[in-house]
């Protein structure tokens, strides 16, 4: 039985909370927090879990094998690796880290000891997502584009930008489908409250190939759109996350080139471009809960000393992209490599 302490009971710890509670081989010991009237709501729900508001307390029993993070950004680092020092495996929300190296120290931290470091990116857990990898890697060619739109209107955070707040997820999903790593990014954006950090941004990145990214975020959109397209030179995806059933729609569109060279004049190669439409399909899904399958997997890498998919190095990469895009952002858009040294295969 893996004992876990839950740190942060504010908007997504009761989830954790909720789906430990269903893993068999798992139990919730503590859920630490600052707040008095969210620890009394724990016992409320959950009499058998210990509240305490005194992270050292989880760090000295032996019961607790692991902590799982969902605190602000800033306190990720901190928490993570007092955490790790006492021995514990971590589970911690995205992104990870406040700057990318404190999140290479994470990641160093956790291979020293041989312990599991495990990031939320909930969305790689999800079906659609899944599905839109396997499609990736088995049906659809060299990949041209990567295309996401992510706009509501609000909540606007106060300590992170829209990059920082709705990107990652973008990001985090990227990094997964994609058999290509970015070799650099470019952003800009604009903050339309004084004072407060950047509500709307528009991500490019770039790749060693023809293959080139682009993120849309924004926090003051009048509706809400959580989109992605994927086109290769076989078939084109579009991942729609409000569908409720055909989240996945593979189309057997593209373009067909035909040509060959001639020399004529400067006229070196002439190319004939030609369109192809087929048909649309919607894959079925695992509807499994994301977050539910995402934790079974850490408890399952404590227990075999496995890697999870989106282990610290995954989650190191998202935060060097982000915060990349950032110094970007400062400087109107210019473009910033990600350094050859720094990237992770």
């Amino acid at each position: 039985m893996i004992g876990i302490a839950v740190v942060g009971y504010g908007y997504w710890g009761p989830n954790l909370v909720r789906n430990i509670a269903e893993i068999p081989n798992a139990r919730v010991v503590y859920v630490c927090d600052l707040a008095k009237e969210r620890l009394a709501n724990v016992k409320l729900r959950y009499p058998a879990i210990e509240i305490t508001d005194d992270f050292e307390e989880i760090l000295r029993d032996p019961r607790v094998d692991a902590v799982a993070i969902a605190t602000p950004v800033s306190t990720h680092y901190p928490l993570a690796m007092k955490a790790m020092m006492a021995g514990k495996h971590v589970f911690v929300e995205k992104p990870m880290a406040s700057t990318g190296d404190e999140a290479r120290r994470m990641v160093e931290e956790a291979a020293r000891r041989k312990l599991v470091l495990a990031v939320d990116h909930t969305f790689i857990h999800t079906g659609a997502v899944r599905k839109m990898r396997e499609i990736v890697e088995n049906g659809l060619g060299d990949i041209y584009y990567y295309d996401s739109v992510r706009v509501n209107l609000g909540l606007f955070q106060h300590d992170v930008s829209v990059i920082w707040d709705l990107a990652v997820h973008d990001l985090s999903i990227m990094d997964y489908v994609l058999p290509e790593k970015p070799v650099a990014v470019c952003a800009t954006g604009m903050s339309h409250v004084a004072g407060e950090p950047e509500n709307i941004a528009y991500l490019t990145l770039f790749f060693e190939s023809k293959l080139i990214a682009h993120v849309h975020v924004n926090w003051l959109a009048p509706v809400k759109v959580r989109r992605t397209l994927v086109g290769g030179s076989g078939k084109m995806i579009v991942y729609d996350d409000l569908e409720a059933s055909e989240k996945i729609k593979v189309y057997d569109k593209g373009i067909t080139l035909n040509g060959n060279p001639q020399k004529n004049g400067e006229k070196v190669y002439q190319m004939l471009v030609g369109y192809r439409t087929g048909d649309m399909y919607a894959p079925q899904l695992d509807m499994t809960e994301a977050l539910g399958r995402e934790l079974r997997q850490f408890v399952e890498c404590i227990e075999t000393n496995g890697q999870p998919e989106a282990d610290g190095q995954a989650g190191l990469r998202v935060v060097r992209i982000l915060e990349a895009a950032t110094q970007s952002l400062a400087q109107r858009g210019r473009v910033i490599e990600l350094e050859q040294q720094r990237r992770i295969a």
